[in-house]
């Protein structure tokens, strides 16, 4: 099975990198794209595909080509843009995260009526968090307002980061497991800061010694632009094994590599295309597998409660609080409306989904599904409506400067 596995990705890389131009003309993104062939040669379908990996290893899969879109998408910050609308990543995490996880758990009481209270908050935080993978057709389309494109990135770059010691106070708790007082404290204080500390040292570090390898033109240009993703690795499983979280020191990381390149002049967009195309290889894998072993097999479970709170979770869920904490700014209606639709569930909630798995909680089928629904959901529906949607707010955009 191995070679017939390893020649239908080969298959569907040659197929879609030799259409990747006219696919993003299309409705149709790269991640529809590899979780339909999934579906088509797993299980579910022809049976021609089975890699074998388990939940851990689509998991490690998942965190690894996450870490290296955060850290990429973050090297690309506009930090003038960003200084000036500040407020508007700070009102999406500060006041629209924890909104979005409330109202989650409203529509779960409401539907979910076989899963406990706690394992509805953990649900709930499972898919607050956005993707930034599935979201960089939006994030990176100039036709985009800047101070939009760079808040969403900045919130899927964190936000992930943030729920993962709300996901786990949320699950200490409902393993019935002894919680300390101030544990979600705790943990906030443990995963984000050791994640900020550990994104900064290895980046700086990592920063010092390339900078001493050009200036003694050590560097083969063949090798040049690996750096840029073992650094992204190397943030991400050096924060993990210190105990904080990985994606906030890939995203910080990031953000410190993209600020030291623009003030020494660095060709970063050179320095990028690797990490870019290293992050796109290993998103088609995770995508097909998740489309092969995870959301075939998973069909027959998807009831109306399922399938209305997954709709739910990308629609009302997350649309209210955006539109709500983003009260007060100067966006529009449509802007507003934009922002809150843009919050695709990918690579994270399937990363917290096996963390929840692996606990078998009372109700963990439910909960399992309803993410697989709502990830599948996200994958159809943000990636048909990307390019239709972008082109409606330009246009908008347009007319309302015509007005003016």
């Amino acid at each position: 099975m191995i070679y017939q596995n390893l020649a239908l990705l080969a298959l569907l890389a040659f197929f879609y990198s030799s259409a990747s131009g006219w696919f993003e003309k299309t409705p149709i993104n790269g991640a529809l794209v590899y979780t339909i062939f999934g579906l088509v040669v797993g299980s579910a379908g022809l049976c021609l595909f089975d890699l074998g990996i388990d939940a851990e290893g689509l998991r490690v899969i998942a965190e690894v080509t996450l870490a290296i879109v955060l850290f990429s998408d973050a090297s690309g910050t506009d930090f003038g843009v960003l200084r000036k609308h500040l407020n508007l990543p700070e009102r999406l995490l500060l006041l629209g995260l924890p909104l979005t996880i409330v109202v989650g758990f409203i529509f779960g009481v409401i539907l979910l009526r076989d899963v406990s209270f706690l394992g509805l908050a953990v649900l709930a935080t499972m898919l607050a968090p956005t993707d930034a993978a599935l979201g960089k057709a939006v994030v990176s389309d100039p036709a985009v307002p800047a101070p939009i494109r760079q808040s969403l990135n900045v919130e899927s770059g964190l936000n992930d980061g943030i729920c993962v010691p709300v996901l786990l106070a949320f699950l200490t708790h409902a393993v019935g497991a002894e919680a300390e007082d101030g544990l979600l404290v705790h943990l906030m204080i443990e995963e984000i800061g050791i994640g900020l500390i550990c994104g900064v040292i290895v980046t700086t570090i990592g920063v010092l010694l390339l900078k001493i390898a050009v200036r003694c033109n050590w560097v083969n240009e063949i090798w040049r632009q690996l750096p840029v993703v073992t650094l992204a690795i190397l943030c991400f499983t050096t924060a993990q094994l210190a105990g904080g979280s990985g994606f906030i020191a890939a995203f910080c990381g990031g953000l410190l590599f993209g600020r030291v390149a623009q003030k020494y002049k660095v060709d970063l967009e050179k320095l990028m295309i690797s990490a870019e195309a290293s992050g796109d290889a290993l998103s088609m894998v995770t995508w097909t597998i998740f489309g092969a072993a995870i959301v075939g097999p998973s069909l027959p479970a998807f009831t109306w409660q399922v399938m209305l709170y997954s709709f739910l979770s990308l629609t009302i869920v997350r649309m209210l609080p955006v539109f709500l904490c983003l009260h007060g700014t100067t966006l529009s209606i449509p802007e507003k409306l934009f922002m809150g639709w843009f919050g695709p569930r990918g690579l994270a909630s399937i990363v917290f989904g096996v963390i929840v798995l692996n606990e078998h909680l009372p109700g963990g089928k439910t909960i399992a599904m309803t993410m697989i629904c709502t990830v599948s959901l996200s994958v159809i529906l943000h990636g048909i409506s990307a390019n239709p949607l972008v082109k409606m707010l330009a246009k908008s955009k347009g007319e309302q400067g015509a007005t003016e």
